[in-house]
């Protein structure tokens, strides 16, 4: 499928989605927002194993595109709640995808952008990446990315950053939670990610991201312990759980083993 504004190329179990409007600085709207939803979509049945998420040029994404804002404030109730309810099937969509998601941040992360990047799995980020959560200052809320963000850096962090709309540099974004780990090689620190994620079962690690996803109440009742000592026991009797397992005492590599490099992608 062509996209105007975002790159997919797959290879090798790993499929990468690049956003692709430099002399917008990346930043979001109605087109991007659709063309990346529909990505998701077409991904999730894709037979892959890792999405990794990226930026062109200089910039990881700038938030929403000034045009679409002057839209929107033309727009009307009823229009604005469905362009809105797009921008949060996004996240959504992003934050349920089936295979692991890795985001590669680079310069200005702002807005829109700290929700991709907290709907992901895993986040690494350049030491000049730089964030905002910048809502505020133009009178708006950051509200469909807001249960991503607050759950990602906790609601006293949240409260901070969202009501100052204050930059925060790399190094702060490593400590609230919003990014694992910082690298002056994405591209390089990605392809390390990528190699460690690709040597696991990719149907456990779905299956992790559903026993996450099962208990992000944080609480411990009988139907939790009914609910993990099933998942173990299913996946024990599983195809890759028996090949996993039998490899392990084998002493050689399970079948989905490979080798890979994450594809760069071009704009």
């Amino acid at each position: 499928m062509e996209y105007q504004y975002i790159n997919v190329i797959q290879q090798n179990g790993v499929a990468t989605l690049t956003l692709c409007r430099q002399d917008k600085h990346n930043a979001f709207d109605e087109v991007m927002i659709g063309e990346m939803i529909a990505a998701l979509d077409s991904l999730a049945q894709a037979h892959c194993h890792l999405l990794v998420i990226k930026a062109a040029g200089k910039h990881f994404s700038a938030g929403a595109d000034l045009n679409w804002m002057r839209k929107q404030a033309a727009m009307d109730f009823a229009t604005n709640l469905a362009d809105a309810e797009a921008l949060a099937s996004l996240m959504h969509k992003l934050d349920t995808f089936p295979h692991p998601t890795l985001a590669l941040v680079n310069g200005a992360a702002f807005g829109g952008a700290l929700g991709l990047i907290c709907a992901c799995d895993i986040a690494i980020a350049a030491p000049n990446a730089r964030f905002c959560l910048s809502e505020v200052k133009l009178g708006l809320i950051p509200a469909a990315i807001s249960p991503y963000v607050l759950r990602a850096m906790g609601e006293r962090q949240a409260r901070r950053y969202m009501l100052s709309a204050e930059t925060f540099d790399a190094q702060t974004a490593v400590s609230l939670g919003i990014v694992h780990q910082l690298a002056e090689d994405i591209g390089a620190a990605g392809q390390a990610m990528t190699t460690q994620l690709l040597g696991n079962s990719p149907q456990a690690m779905q299956w992790c991201k559903n026993l996450i996803r099962h208990q992000q109440d944080g609480c411990i009742t009988a139907e939790t312990l009914a609910y993990t000592s099933e998942q173990i026991a299913r996946i024990r009797v599983s195809e890759q759980g028996q090949e996993g397992l039998n490899a392990f005492f084998d002493k050689r590599q399970p079948n989905w083993v490979r080798t890979s490099a994450a594809g760069e992608g071009t704009c």
